[in-house]
């Protein structure tokens, strides 16, 4: 172990909230690593304040024990002063470390530098979305819902949603949500994809009650939107 993993670790062992880590876990399953029980402010407060010269460095220690450690790489890939190069370079080495939805949808919402590089990360995610691997999809998914509701490729994004051949959980789940947001988002090109939508029943049954459950979507379009659930 390097002494910069060595102290982190200590940094956030020092951090542990017990009952934290019950609850935590009773959302959260992680197959691959243990959780410490630390708040996802104070993990987000350490990579604020993480040297950057030392990003690099802990992003590609293979030493990986906990739940937190992975999650503090996630934000610190979403740093403020990383270019597209380096961040696209991280999340080559990051993406097959996530195994569970808190890492993916933190670190997704942390990559704010997507706002202003929309065509460059798009193409990074393109190979992902074509994955068997359950988080890889779920992470393009998310990507999409946090960055793409609002642009030229919701179209695009309906036909692939349609394309993705992933049946678990949390990727069916993703794309629920993707729906949601892109009714509240652009509610016209939605309406008209969910009106044609290819969706299993189940994904798309979550996706009604999503936007059901949305406080920006009209009392009168939740009514409409209840007759079309599938039986």
């Amino acid at each position: 172990m390097s002494k910069l993993t060595e102290k982190i670790r200590a940094d956030l062992l020092e951090k542990q909230d017990i009952k934290y880590r019950d609850f935590s876990m009773s959302l959260t399953t992680t197959s691959k690593y243990e959780m410490i029980g630390v708040r996802v402010p104070e993990v987000r407060k350490l990579a604020k304040e993480f040297d950057i010269e030392n990003i690099e460095k802990y992003i590609f220690d293979k030493d990986i024990k906990y739940y937190e450690e992975v999650l503090l790489r996630g934000f610190l890939i979403g740093n403020k002063n990383n270019n597209l190069e380096n961040t696209f370079k991280y999340l080559k080495y990051f993406i097959p470390l996530i195994d569970n939805w808190g890492v993916c949808d933190g670190t997704c919402a942390s990559l704010k530098i997507t706002n202003k590089n929309v065509d460059e990360m798009w193409n990074f995610l393109q190979d992902y979305i074509k994955s068997d691997k359950e988080y890889e999809v779920r992470f393009v998914v998310v990507m999409y819902l946090n960055y793409y509701t609002k642009t030229k490729y919701l179209k695009k994004i309906f036909k692939q949603i349609e394309q993705v051949k992933n049946d678990e959980y949390y990727v069916k789940m993703a794309i629920a949500w993707f729906v949601a947001e892109a009714y509240a988002n652009n509610r016209e090109d939605t309406l008209e994809y969910i009106n044609k939508s290819k969706l299993d029943n189940w994904t798309f049954n979550k996706a009604i009650q999503k936007i059901r459950e949305s406080y920006r979507v009209s009392k009168e379009d939740k009514e409409m939107l209840n007759k079309m659930k599938r039986k």
